[in-house]
């Protein structure tokens, strides 16, 4: 058997039976125009992303979310982690890893086909920039027309939560 780093989609093996709630993630993603950033503390910005939610059999999907700069296509946010349903609930968690070197962990709840999730806890390298992210939100809901939509929120040291990246994506696999 090959193994590798990568988690990509596993046609051979069924979706575990406690995810089937969110089989309509599945795939990747990407972002079928540029993206919005802003935050009091930065330039605004605008971003591409693609976005892959896979998994292997197990009670978890694998995600990775990977941004772009939309005009010189420098790397920039890279986040991956998994996602897990608390068997016989709505209830979903979020376990991410940025390359900012912040970690978290959101919480929150399936409705239909959206997600809303919370911060339950975030952790920091000790060498992390200034402000430190203190909370944050993200709400990701399949639309009518088949687009994903996601939109994060964000509080730091000296700013309240408030709406920091906002993109819609469209299916590519």
């Amino acid at each position: 058997m090959d193994y590798k780093m990568a988690c990509p989609a596993n046609q051979t093996v069924e979706l575990n039976q406690a995810l089937l709630a969110l089989d309509w993630l599945l795939g990747t993603w990407e972002s079928d125009e540029p993206g919005e950033g802003n935050f009091p503390s930065i330039k605004p910005f605008h971003y591409i992303e693609t976005l892959n939610f896979s998994h292997v059999g197990q009670p978890v999907i694998n995600f990775t979310f990977n941004a772009f700069h939309a005009e010189t296509k420098k790397p920039m946010h890279r986040e991956c982690g998994f996602i897990r349903m608390q068997p016989g609930t709505n209830r979903v968690a979020f376990i991410i890893a940025q390359n900012s070197g912040l970690v978290e962990i959101e919480e929150g709840d399936l409705t239909g086909q959206q997600l809303n999730l919370q911060s339950q806890a975030v952790a920091r390298t000790s060498f992390a920039r200034e402000p430190h992210v203190q909370k944050i939100s993200r709400v990701i809901q399949l639309r009518s027309d088949g687009r994903l939509e996601q939109s994060v929120s964000m509080a730091t040291d000296n700013q309240p939560l408030m709406q920091h990246l906002h993109v819609t994506y469209r299916r590519s696999s």
